[in-house]
């Protein structure tokens, strides 16, 4: 045995058994969801199940499932936009302005909302939105008469809930692009005449558009998808196609339908980034 063939197979027996597991448990439970989404009735049903694609057809036929589709798409736009508007600048203050242990307790505020259940987390929300609550309660006292706030059960309520939930991801990728910016790039720039915005927008921006495009990967594919933070904190008007996908498993049980509208939302995704693709193709190339 040649020393590149026990070097092929050191790094497959080393590999291998990870790959091997992560294929396993990826695409087993993936295609059993595919060949389900194709039958006429749910594995709890005692009876023979037969092959129809009706359960695609119904998403294509009820202008419900295409409403709830946008309404998906949109809050994905709206929470992954304040995650960015908000993390964005708080990941720039912690890799250029913040130093030493500073910077270690704020890394260690940020990911502390990761240590807790994130059930308890939306249910504190309920406490802080409704009327009576915190911020109800904090307007009251500043501005004695003013209309009571509540926002619970509304759209605002349900994207700071999951703003709140997915910020630390846009907070971590762009962290991890402004710290690898040569701090000598910005310095030349201010040294050729250029002002703080035009070094921002010409050096650091550009620069750090790879945490950008992966923090709003991160953001934006699972909250399309979400249903806990909506049912919670929206109730009827957090409507999303997550949280019917949740209900055609949970109380319907209508798990073949179910199984379609997951795979729809999937190729869905897939298609909004192969149309981002060139762009993110491009400005990943510029940086």
């Amino acid at each position: 045995m040649t020393p590149t063939t026990r070097t092929r197979w050191a790094i497959l027996s080393l590999t291998g058994p990870a790959y091997l597991w992560l294929a396993c448990t990826i695409f087993l439970p993936i295609a059993a969801m595919l060949a389900l989404s194709f039958l006429d009735k749910s594995p709890l049903v005692p009876k023979p199940a037969s092959f129809t694609l009706a359960n695609y057809g119904a998403f294509f036929g009820k202008p419900f499932y295409w409403s709830l589709t946008r309404w998906s798409i949109e809050l994905g736009f709206w929470v992954t936009l304040f995650s960015f508007l908000i993390g964005y600048p708080a990941a720039y203050a912690l890799a250029k302005r913040v130093k030493g242990r500073w910077r270690e307790a704020i890394f260690l505020l940020i990911v502390l909302p990761f240590w807790s259940n994130a059930l308890v987390r939306i249910f504190s929300w309920t406490m802080v939105l409704r009327s009576n609550g915190i911020i109800d309660l904090g307007v009251q006292s500043i501005f004695p008469g003013a209309p009571t706030v509540d926002l619970l059960f509304t759209y605002p309520a349900v994207v700071i809930g999951l703003v709140h939930s997915y910020l630390p991801y846009m907070i971590l990728t762009c962290y991890i692009a402004l710290q690898a910016i040569d701090d000598s790039l910005i310095e030349a720039g201010r040294s050729l005449g250029a002002s703080k915005l035009t070094t921002f927008r010409r050096v650091v921006l550009p620069l750090s558009l790879p945490g950008i495009i992966s923090g709003s990967a991160l953001i934006f594919v699972p909250v399309i998808g979400s249903f806990m933070e909506p049912r919670i904190l929206g109730g009827t008007k957090g409507a999303t196609l997550g949280m019917n996908i949740e209900e055609q498993f949970t109380v319907t049980a209508n798990w073949p339908l179910g199984a379609a509208l997951s795979f729809i939302l999937l190729a869905i995704v897939l298609i909004i980034f192969g149309v981002l693709y060139p762009f993110l193709r491009k400005q990943g190339g510029a940086a």
